[in-house]
């Protein structure tokens, strides 16, 4: 991205403020725009900022615009400019009946391609290349045999359907984007400015940071948190991975693991409540549920995979004979929280108006004023105009990359809704896993790593949601769960070999080995892959049930990932023979199940485990002995 200064840099800076501060007044006022010209207007501002601030290719000039991307962003300013002139036109004629006119065509074909240019730059090249072959797809579907041929559709229908309908560019994904993820973008970015990461840190630091393996259990506490506001497993990774991995290392954990920790953390931010990625946002949209009933469907399985990935850095650091952080290094708890932890009042603003009800616009809005409010409780912290004007810019700054990313994945929605290949690619998927849930359930796991390997988890779980998750919801499962299942290995990709950016992120910021670090990073998600397939037989998990059916689905849970950890690591008590691995890790797939039958056998395979652990040469192993 361009770093520009200078009359250039204050023009784009002034964009960035008020499509920030425009998107606001939007969902303040009853005076706004309706839908349609919040998206025509949200597009419009992405387009002209990817063009000023995205260069062409790597090797452009870092501080300067060049005239073609000033023409490439007049040339938005004119498609989008379009729509707002033949407005009553647009918004009022009949999508793919009434014709389109020579000068529609144009304007069309030209936003089309302005918005697989623009998300290039933005996001790389995975997705416009997959939107394209939809486009190809659109067109030649008469050339093609079995589930993937239809009649074909004219370029007229394809640019109909990508650009004047509302199930195109300016589709579902678009409309979260425009309407809820940037009000969280900007909400998250005024946290960061107002020193809330640092509190992270510190809080995480007082209270794990003197544990055996403390930094890397910081690690997990100070990612979580912050990762939630981030959306972002690469992003909170280069903002937590500079100090966590350093620390991790200094107190003797291997690269790889201080690298592998890390990712895994930072990814988890993604389906940690209260804020999740934006993929959540378009989920609750696909669902037609509220965002708080995705977010209370999201809490169990995310304390899951934290809960195992403390566990396991907990069993590596005491095989490993690994201390805490000295004494004198930690920040001492009872300070923090009397100078900071005002910081932290405004995330527990937004999770109760979240749970009380309120829109998510209205709970991201009000969050915001609150912490601009709370920051000035102490002086250090108080965010005045300038830092508020910054924040205001790096979170329209931030949003565009999902905006556009939404746009693109908009173009392959409308080619699979108008030519049918959905209801088409749904019959083939129960009749290619011959009605076997459990093959469909594998099927979607591995697209959904596949493609999030390639692209950002929102347009990877756009593509589940559009051809697979229909398949596994007509083979019986509940549409939550479904769709939280996709959504889960579309986040998990970030962490699984071989593309694995997290995991890249930070073997860089480490100097790990990429193929060990990523080794490592699976084994500490372990309970990211596994938990899913639970919550998808059984939706207690994701608090559909009585609160007996979810409690006993904790506690059992809760035991069953500190086995996986175990079994996986190679240590409980004591360094684990093969088969108490292997009675470790048949415990954890019995116990994280949330059947009365599978928790009793699961208990009792554990027990077996930990005695034969107790029993084998000798006596249990003292303190000094794990160290």
């Amino acid at each position: 991205m361009r770093k520009l200064t200078g009359y250039a840099g204050l023009v784009v800076g002034v964009l960035a403020v008020v499509m920030s501060v425009y998107h606001v007044y939007a969902r303040l006022t009853v005076y706004a725009p309706d839908q349609h010209a919040l998206l025509f207007i949200t597009l419009g501002f992405s387009l002209v900022l990817s063009f000023l601030l995205w260069p062409l290719h790597k090797d452009a000039t870092p501080d300067r615009v060049p005239w073609e991307d000033l023409a490439l962003a007049g040339l938005s300013l004119f498609c989008v400019g379009y729509m707002f002139v033949n407005y009553e036109y647009v918004v009022n004629r009949f999508p793919t009946a009434d014709a389109l006119s020579p000068m529609d065509m144009v304007v069309g074909c030209m936003g089309i391609l302005l918005v697989l240019e623009a998300t290039r730059r933005t996001i790389g090249a995975a997705l416009p290349i997959v939107a394209v072959t939809f486009l190809a797809y659109g067109l030649a579907g008469h050339w093609f045999g079995g589930f993937l041929h239809h009649r074909g559709l004219t370029l007229e229908i394809t640019v109909d359907q990508s650009w004047f309908t509302t199930e195109g560019v300016f589709g579902p994904p678009m409309t979260v984007a425009g309407t809820y993820v940037i009000l969280f973008i900007i909400f998250g970015t005024f946290l960061e400015k107002s020193g809330a990461g640092a509190f992270f840190m510190n809080f995480a630091n007082a209270i794990a940071g003197g544990a055996r393996g403390g930094p890397g259990k910081v690690a997990v506490v100070s990612s979580s948190m912050f990762g939630t506001i981030s959306g972002s497993a690469v992003a909170n990774v280069m903002v937590d991975g500079w100090l966590t991995i350093p620390m991790m290392k200094k107190t003797g954990f291997k690269p790889e693991a201080a690298a592998a920790i890390e990712a895994v953390a930072s990814t988890g931010g993604q389906i940690m409540p209260p804020i999740m990625g934006a993929a959540a946002f378009v989920m609750a949209e696909f669902l037609g549920a509220s965002y708080t009933s995705v977010m209370i469907a999201a809490a169990i399985p995310a304390l899951f995979y934290y809960g195992a990935l403390f566990a396991a850095i907990h069993f590596n650091a005491v095989r490993s004979g690994l201390k805490g952080l000295p004494k004198e290094e930690l920040p001492i708890l009872g300070q923090i929280m009397i100078k900071q932890a005002h910081l932290f009042m405004p995330v527990v603003v937004l999770l109760a108006l979240l749970l009380q009800g309120f829109t998510p616009t209205y709970a991201a809005i009000m969050a915001t004023v609150a912490l601009v409010a709370i920051s000035w409780l102490r002086p250090k912290t108080g965010m005045g105009p300038r830092a508020c004007l910054d924040a205001l810019r790096e979170g329209a700054i931030n949003t565009i990359p999902v905006a556009m990313a939404c746009a693109a994945a908009g173009i392959v929605i409308g080619i699979v809704l108008q030519t049918g290949l959905a209801l088409r690619f749904t019959a083939f998927l129960i009749d290619f896993t011959y009605g076997q849930l459990l093959l469909a359930l594998m099927i979607t796991m591995v697209a959904g790593i596949i493609l999030g390997m390639g692209m950002p988890t929102t347009p990877a779980y756009i593509m589940q949601a559009a051809l697979l998750v229909p398949a596994i919801i007509k083979l019986g499962v509940e549409p939550m769960a479904a769709h939280m299942f996709a959504f889960y290995f579309s986040c998990l990709s970030a962490v699984t070999p071989p593309v694995a950016l997290a995991v890249y992120a930070a073997a860089s910021i480490g100097g790990a080995n990429l193929w060990g670090a990523g080794v490592q990073a699976m084994k500490f998600a372990a309970a990211g892959f596994i938990v899913p397939f639970f919550f998808v037989y059984n939706p207690a998990l994701l608090f559909s049930g009585s609160w007996y059916e979810i409690l006993s689905a904790v506690a059992t849970g809760m035991v069953g990932v500190v086995a996986l950890a175990a079994g996986l690591e190679g240590y409980f008590l004591r360094n684990a023979a093969w088969f108490e691995r292997l009675l470790f890790l048949a415990a954890a797939f019995l116990l994280i199940d949330p059947d009365g039958i599978t928790d009793i056998i699961g208990g009792g395979v554990l027990a077996v485990g930990l005695l034969s652990q107790k029993l084998r040469n000798g006596a249990p192993v003292t303190d000094s002995a794990r160290a």
